[in-house]
């Protein structure tokens, strides 16, 4: 069951403080029209009653969806010890998918993902390979580019969006192209799955870059 608390929040613009709703846990198959804000992003905003600004706050919360068999944890923190015991223990063994996500954008694009039934590591990697293509091909440079983001899958087909400051290109991806690739070396994708590990662009980039180099771009 979904469940939301009131807190006092103080507006960032004008420095005033009021009341918000913040929800602690999302049961999406449930209910609809919080699942469609979620995606939206329209239950993480607010507007101030003093001076009228809207933005965006982002709070932790649990995201649950059995008919598609996936958890979320919308956190910049790791999860704590209840989490992974009265979420992660029982639900884990039973093949749900369990993540964080720390960013908001990373949340919307997780949810569309694993409700197309789809690996999000592979498209993690078929982003990343997308991503060389792109620079390979000479279509642009690294600083050119805005955003990589998934689109979606149809026809066991992923579309990803590369998008840049004046245009964006899109690259089809068989999924069983991607699946074969991360079979070649299964072991490099694997994750734990029951500590809501975070699978997003950090983590591929991360399973080809040593650990130096990582940490001379720190």
């Amino acid at each position: 069951m979904s469940s939301s608390r009131t807190i006092p929040y103080t507006c960032p613009y004008c420095g005033k403080t009021y009341d918000i709703e913040v929800w602690n846990s999302v049961t999406a198959d449930e209910d609809e029209d919080l699942r469609d804000r979620c995606v939206s992003g329209d239950i993480f905003r607010n507007t101030c009653p003093h001076c009228k600004k809207d933005f965006m706050v982002q709070f932790p919360m649990v995201y649950i969806d059995r008919s598609h068999r996936f958890v979320l944890w919308l956190s910049q923190e790791t999860p704590g010890e209840d989490l992974i015991r009265t979420v992660a223990a029982p639900l884990a063994p039973q093949g749900y998918t369990l993540r964080r996500t720390p960013t908001l954008k990373e949340f919307a694009e997780k949810i569309q993902i694993l409700e197309d039934g789809t690996d999000d590591r592979a498209v993690e990697l078929a982003k990343y390979d997308s991503l060389i293509e792109f620079l390979d091909n000479k279509k642009g440079t690294l600083e050119d580019i805005t955003g990589i983001e998934y689109q979606r899958t149809e026809n066991e087909v992923m579309k990803i969006n590369i998008r840049t400051n004046d245009k964006g290109l899109s690259f089809l991806i068989p999924v069983s192209m991607v699946l074969e690739e991360m079979e070649e070396n299964s072991t490099l994708y694997e994750v734990d799955n029951s500590s809501f590990p975070v699978v997003n662009a950090e983590w591929i980039i991360g399973l080809f870059t040593p650990d130096d180099t990582n940490q001379s771009l720190n």
